[in-house]
């Protein structure tokens, strides 16, 4: 897989390495809103900010993502940052998200970042960049701060799906009540979240699993 793509250098901001970045994350199109507000190493990758709002939200990581970044607001100049693929109509091409430090394109009043998780159900999160925080040497990090609601069924056919989704199995009498809870393994409380329980796994492992044996 290759790794170096040429492109623009993202404009640069000097953020303390006692501090860590701290995001909301929300899925806008939700109602009412999962959100989370997470915080990550001021060493962080874009591949390290990826697997962080995967685990802190829910999702299973089994889907391609991307973020797309405003780097110039005035001339709107952007970068993605994912899993590049071979296509050479896109524009600006992705560079791999472990290949640029979040602190280096970040910048306090930056239009929010676009995540998509899942092209097919195009889960759009909106990451909030609030700032830096000092570092808490009694807290292990990434860390969930807060946040509220049940991250949505993976493959459940995006927004409209999930909103379907909801109106099935509260209602016993509707006609997929049954199927959809069999599928859902018996059960969907959306309101089931409590930032104490999430754990944050290893981004360089998760990394190993799914490159390591792709590379030539």
């Amino acid at each position: 897989m290759a790794t170096k793509r040429s492109a623009s250098r993202p404009t640069k901001r000097r953020v303390p390495a006692d501090w860590v970045h701290q995001f909301l994350i929300v899925l806008p199109s939700t109602e009412p809103l999962v959100w989370r507000r997470i915080q990550v190493p001021e060493s962080y990758t874009f591949w390290d900010l990826h697997v962080a709002i995967q685990d802190a939200m829910g999702w299973l990581d089994c889907h391609l993502h991307e973020f797309t970044v405003v780097l110039d607001s005035k001339s709107g100049r952007i970068g993605r940052f994912g899993i590049p693929v071979d296509d050479m109509l896109e524009q600006p091409r992705v560079r791999p998200g472990w290949t640029v430090k979040v602190s280096d394109v970040i910048s306090r009043g930056d239009l929010p970042i676009l995540y998509v998780y899942d092209f097919g159900d195009n889960w759009r999160h909106m990451v909030m960049y609030e700032g830096g925080a000092q570092v808490d040497r009694s807290a292990e990090y990434p860390r969930c701060v807060s946040g509220a609601r049940k991250c949505p069924p993976e493959d459940c056919g995006g927004v409209n799906g999930y909103e379907e989704l909801l109106e099935a199995i509260r209602d016993p009498k509707h006609q997929r009540n049954s199927e959809l809870l069999e599928w859902l393994g018996g059960g969907f409380d959306p309101d089931d979240f409590d930032a104490r329980k999430i754990r944050f796994d290893d981004p360089k492992k998760r990394w190993k699993i799914a490159f390591e044996n792709s590379r030539g």
